[in-house]
């Protein structure tokens, strides 16, 4: 058996030779007899039609010109403006349980109720936090952020698209 990205291969079966090793013809049913022998040929679906192909380019221009552009400086804002101010609360809330941990330690054995202290509560509220700020970082990124950046990846996409080649 040939392989499917050899020319006589894809005359023979009358579909285009893609140079990629998970493309069978034959495993798509096109040009399958019904009984032993050589396949027939059979028409195949016109690919579908692209626009005219853009000068050629390099990938790295695409993604250049795709972190130089408004919409992409936006979405790396609107990231920093709330990544930065949450990372500097949360870092300054941990830094102060462990330095009040290390040097007021009749505070945080002070009891609260039962064999419950300070410590433990503050240890606690460290994980709360943690998941405060997980939920809010994932509610900031869905209302402020997915839209855009997907945005930008389908048009990243498209502009690679010509620079590869592509065809689907």
């Amino acid at each position: 058996m040939q392989s499917s990205n050899d020319p006589s291969c894809a005359e023979a079966s009358g579909s285009p030779g893609y140079d990629d090793p998970w493309y069978d013809a034959l495993a798509s049913g096109w040009g399958e007899s019904a009984g032993a022998g050589a396949p027939e040929p059979v028409a195949v679906p016109p690919m579908r039609a692209e626009p005219a192909p853009a000068p050629p380019r390099d990938a790295a221009d695409v993604y250049l010109e795709v972190q130089r552009s408004a919409a992409f400086q936006e979405v790396r804002s609107r990231y920093r403006r709330f990544v930065v101010p949450a990372v500097a609360a949360f870092f300054a809330w941990y830094i102060a349980y462990v330095v009040t941990a290390t040097t007021a330690p009749e505070l945080m054995a002070r009891p609260v109720a039962g064999a419950v202290n300070v410590a433990m509560l503050a240890g606690l509220g460290q994980f709360l936090t943690t998941f405060l700020l997980t939920w809010a970082y994932a509610r900031h990124a869905r209302l402020r952020r997915d839209r855009a950046a997907l945005e930008l990846r389908w048009d990243t996409q498209e502009l690679t698209r010509g620079v590869r080649g592509d065809a689907s």
